[in-house]
């Protein structure tokens, strides 16, 4: 499958260090629950409660790369968290993650290992070429968990495809191309910031479709790095 990202020239300009990586798994079977994804979900919060202590997380490098990049965009990290610093916080003060599917379960357990926000989307209700952009003034957007869209602005760094923004860069996805049971084709899509190298987004998305291989089956393709420098 070819894939295609388009970086804005003001996004370019702006933070040339910006790089995300993107694969995909084909033919998955998603369920609600089972065996191996509770098994994944247990070795997981083990690991991380070995590895990471709640009190100097902020130090972590990955964490302050994010939080600084927050900030550059007028975002306060300590109110809206990284989607992957915000998992792994829950699992370090003894909470659950939501359980979804088997294959969201992966994709967020991935973000809790790897501390890296990781989109999962419906490939067949994308529509190519990807492009991350500044939001447009009066663009509207529904998340996931949303009961109604907000009216996005134009300080709001975004992923979109042809028709839609799919997620407000890097914390929230929209509902509209979400990775339901119904699934069969997905696309996993790692967010990097100025200071994550590019071989750490290319092992985290390889970690991701890993796991969702070992939770629903499927066939994994190859991941690719598309990086703003590069455009």
């Amino acid at each position: 499958m070819q894939i295609h990202v388009n970086w804005s020239q003001e996004v370019s300009y702006r933070f040339p260090e910006l790089a995300v990586c993107i694969g995909t798994i084909t033919d998955i079977h998603n369920e609600k629950e089972n065996e191996r994804i509770e098994q994944l979900r247990e070795a997981v919060y083990q690991e991380v409660k070995t590895k990471h202590n709640i009190e100097t997380l902020k130090d972590n490098p990955t964490v302050r790369a994010f939080r600084d990049f927050y900030w550059k965009l007028g975002i306060d990290p300590t109110k809206t968290r990284p989607s992957g610093e915000a998992l792994l916080r829950r699992v370090l003060h003894g909470d659950e993650l939501p359980r979804i599917s088997a294959v969201v379960d992966a994709y967020n357990l991935a973000s809790t290992k790897t501390i890296l926000p990781i989109s999962g989307f419906d490939v067949d209700l994308l529509n190519q070429p990807f492009h991350v952009r500044f939001a447009k003034n009066g663009e509207t957007f529904t998340g996931i968990g949303m009961d109604k869209p907000i009216t996005l602005t134009e300080q709001m760094l975004v992923l979109a495809d042809q028709k839609q923004v799919l997620c407000i860069y890097p914390y929230r996805d929209t509902d509209l191309t979400k990775i339901t049971m119904q699934t069969r084709n997905a696309m996993i899509i790692v967010y990097g910031v100025p200071g994550i190298d590019e071989q750490v987004l290319k092992e985290a998305a390889e970690t991701t479709l890993d796991y969702i291989r070992l939770v629903s089956q499927g066939k994994t393709g190859t991941t690719k790095v598309f990086s703003a420098s590069a455009q």
